[in-house]
């Protein structure tokens, strides 16, 4: 059996992601790259708009050029961020999954599978924006001018509430804080499952449900030494550029506070766009590691694997074109020959008329023989 498929504990699924990462480094990087420019392009045009602007703050006409500027550049930006962040999200599952099963990927070939299938992908993200993003911020707005209302009515009666209303809001906060982060954990396998299994969105979003369960504290960690590890970056590519920029003669002046603020944005803005760039793929990585791992530990795919590598359960006869092929396979299965199972990836087969042809799956010194 190949190593990477035995139960991993978070550590050990951490060091193979940081291994697979520095293995591929420039094509993960060139996949996170795209969705990370699709977002820095409007937010640097939506700068500028705010910059001219305040500029031009006397002259109305100006200032509601540069608000129409803002609120189209939003309206355009918007749609194709969500579909390019989708379609890169699928590609990155599609080339963590050949770079665990030993298979060489590029930045096309992530991008050209997943785009026969692009609406599933899309399909996901959008639901987990609304699942994670605006049910929680729409159910706080609501209850903030409901908490709003109630506090104005209780102040005109006379009575005293407003710290317990207060209270109340912190805490219902807090509650919709923890549900956002419960539900992307749940909904966080839901690309590597579309990706290998072929399912549609609200299928795959269903099947991540079923797989995290067991290991959502292990994805919450995961999710935390991100979040600390983008921090850090940020930190560390920020901090020196904005003491440079200050300590520039061309800055020191009061006349130029303006530019030096606008100057400080793009800074802020492009170790963002390279942060996110950087830290994308380990996300993508580890997630599809998740995946097998959680398949491992539910679905014995392990067992399974080592039986498929030993000819003993006959896998689909119609593998899907678009995914990566990983194990060899001879010829078509007699009509009499047992199902395969319906939850074995089509990305790990390839069909053959003749004779059983390798295709550069990572062998194991005790593999049994094909």
């Amino acid at each position: 059996m190949d190593e990477t498929f035995h139960p991993s504990t978070l550590g050990e699924i951490l060091d193979r992601t940081a291994q697979l990462y520095r293995a591929r480094f420039l094509a993960f990087l060139g996949i996170a790259f795209i969705p990370a420019a699709a977002l820095l392009v409007p937010i640097v045009a939506v700068s500028l708009c705010f910059a001219w602007t305040g500029t031009h703050s006397g002259n109305y006409a100006a200032v509601l050029g540069g608000v129409l500027g803002m609120l189209a550049v939003g309206l355009i930006a918007l749609p194709i961020f969500v579909g390019v962040s989708a379609l890169a999200s699928g590609a990155m599952s599609h080339a963590a999954s050949r770079v665990i099963l030993g298979q060489a990927t590029t930045i096309r070939d992530a991008y050209k599978a997943v785009w026969p299938r692009g609406w599933r992908c899309v399909g996901i993200y959008l639901i987990e924006i609304l699942a994670v993003w605006v049910a929680p911020y729409a159910s706080w707005f609501a209850l903030l001018m409901f908490s709003t209302a109630l506090t104005a009515l209780a102040g005109i009666a006379g009575i005293g509430g407003g710290g317990f209303f207060a209270f109340i809001s912190f805490l219902i906060v807090i509650g919709l804080v923890s549900y956002g982060v419960w539900m992307s954990i749940r909904l966080s396998l839901a690309f590597p499952a579309c990706v290998i299994e072929q399912i549609d969105a609200w299928a795959a979003l269903k099947r991540s449900s079923s797989l995290v369960d067991g290991t959502k504290r292990r994805i919450l960690l995961l999710y935390l030494l991100g979040m600390a590890l983008s921090t850090i970056l940020s930190i560390a590519i920020i901090v020196p550029l904005i003491i440079v920029l200050t300590l520039l003669p061309a800055f020191r002046s009061p006349e130029h506070a303006q530019a030096l603020g606008t100057a400080a944005l793009f800074i802020v803005c492009g170790a963002r766009f390279a942060v996110r760039a950087i830290t994308r793929p380990v996300y993508g990585i580890a997630l599809m590691l998740f995946y097998y791992d959680q398949r491992i530990r539910q679905e014995a795919f392990d067992i399974e694997w080592m039986m498929l590598k030993a000819g003993l359960t006959v896998p689909s006869p119609q593998p899907e074109p678009w995914l990566p092929p990983a194990l060899v396979m001879g010829n078509p299965p007699p009509e009499n020959a047992p199902a395969p199972s319906p939850k074995l990836p089509a990305a790990l087969f390839v069909e053959s008329a003749t004779e059983p042809i390798s295709v550069g799956l990572p062998s194991h010194p005790n593999a049994p023989a094909n």
